[in-house]
């Protein structure tokens, strides 16, 4: 949370008036004729059972006006409710550019959804080969010969089994089963296609040249969030055996209040995973206890003006001794809208625990496909959305910060500690998966990555 302010939930929701949006099933329609399309499908792997299918498409634009192929999802049905995983192996319109997705229906069912990133389709053109194939996530073989959408013919042909949506309306074949509203952004790309960021904070201290070079910032800068007057001190920021550790201190005035920072210097981030391992503490480092202090790893837009609609902030915020009205420890999980200053106004929604959670803690952003899904330690802990997704491409941070101050003898000292960030551009990976991408990047010797691209 990086915004000057206190907690003030729920009354900016009714004073803004954002009206009730009924999300129904609708009635599809095809297409309008000058975005007419058709879909030939073959697959390289025609076994009733299979280690992985093998889907190969090719789409044909076969109105009169170019598609915009981020416009265009195509969806490809299953029966069963095993996990999946998709991947490209090649594609004439670049492998880079084409994402997938799993959405379940009612019941054991659920579809793969291709779409892309960026391109066009000009009339009278196709996308040429769309090589694709999926698998199970524990790798056991599993039958495909059930599957709505599958075929065994080796050749192309014309296939009304697996259906096209052009800018949300039916397009092209035959759906089956239940039809969630279809998503209009890509959600998932290929691993690490789109770009990685990986730093395991191997830095000699704050002022070490390597954290400019690799796009980080180090916070000197006045202003909130925070005590009114406090000091942002990079003093305060250290990597001591490669751990990025936060120690900001008190001694009851604004004066002598120290608050940390570090955060990237691109604002380059917006859809896909973001992953860091934290550890959070009760108790100060030094000194007496009893200090509102806010420990967080985060995502954020800058506010351009009261209530910008481009705002966006994804919180992890852990309060060891309460505040914003609440008595002892609670994490949250907060999803921001936007927000005004002065009178203060949040538009915020927000999940929380009120319970210790002292010690190292794995955390997980997700997001992708109009929800933010929050993970700790692996275990759901949030799932927001709608009017909260973010709009714009955000900065990476980590803070500790105090909400007020309370009447103490002597300084205390509180620290929050970072072993190591991750993040995966455009791509969903599960809690797990990144444990295993870290692991294997700790393994090669491979202390920071940065292939996102800048804006």
């Amino acid at each position: 949370m990086s915004s000057s302010m206190s907690r003030n939930f729920g009354k900016a929701l009714l004073s803004l008036a954002i009206p009730l949006v009924l999300v129904v099933v609708a009635l599809v329609a095809p297409a309008n004729a000058q975005q007419s399309v058709r879909l030939e499908y073959r697959t390289s792997a025609p076994g009733a059972t299979t280690a992985q299918a093998e889907p190969w498409l090719r789409l044909f634009n076969t109105g009169t006006t170019a598609i915009p192929l981020n416009q265009v999802k195509i969806r490809y049905y299953l029966t069963g409710a095993e996990t999946y995983r998709f991947a490209c192996s090649w594609a004439v319109v670049s492998c880079s550019t084409v994402t997938g997705q799993f959405v379940r229906q009612t019941g054991a069912d659920q579809y793969l959804e291709v779409g892309f990133s960026s391109g066009s389709l000009a009339p009278g053109a196709n996308t040429g080969d769309m090589q694709l194939r999926f698998y199970r996530a524990d790798w056991q073989t599993f039958t495909q010969s059930d599957d709505y959408s599958y075929g065994p013919n080796t050749a192309y042909t014309t296939w009304d089994k697996v259906t096209v949506y052009v800018n949300g309306q039916l397009a092209w074949g035959k759906p089956t089963g239940t039809e969630p509203t279809p998503t209009v952004t890509p959600t998932v790309t290929p691993t690490g296609s789109a770009g990685v960021l990986f730093d395991d904070f191997t830095y000699s201290g704050s002022s070490d040249p390597l954290l400019a070079q690799r796009g980080w910032t180090v916070r000197s800068s006045s202003g909130g969030p925070g005590v009114p007057g406090a000091t942002w001190s990079p003093a305060g920021v250290s990597f001591p055996g490669g751990l990025l550790t936060l120690d900001s201190s008190t001694n009851g005035t604004a004066s002598g209040t120290v608050q940390t920072e570090l955060s990237t210097a691109n604002r380059k981030f917006f859809e896909g995973t973001y992953a860091a391992r934290v550890r959070f503490s009760d108790a100060p480092a030094g000194g007496p206890d009893g200090e509102h202090v806010v420990q967080t790893f985060f995502t954020i837009t800058p506010l351009r003006f009261n209530l910008d609609p481009d705002y966006g902030e994804l919180d992890f915020e852990y309060l060891p001794n309460g505040g914003w009205g609440e008595p002892s420890n609670i994490l949250y999980a907060t999803s921001w809208e936007t927000y005004q200053g002065d009178p203060w106004q949040a538009v915020n929604t927000h999940t929380e625990e009120r319970t210790s959670f002292a010690g190292w803690h794995d955390l997980v952003i997700q997001v992708s496909g109009g929800r933010i899904k929050y993970y700790v330690d692996g275990r759901l802990f949030a799932d927001h959305g709608d009017i909260y997704y973010p709009e714009t491409p955000m900065w990476i941070m980590f803070n500790q910060w105090f909400i007020d101050l309370q009447s103490v003898t002597g300084t205390r000292t509180y620290r929050q500690q970072v072993d190591w960030l991750y993040h995966s551009k455009n791509e969903v990976v599960s809690p797990a998966d990144v444990q295993s991408r870290v692991a294997s990047l700790r393994a090669s010797g491979t202390a920071f990555r940065d292939t996102v691209p800048n804006p």
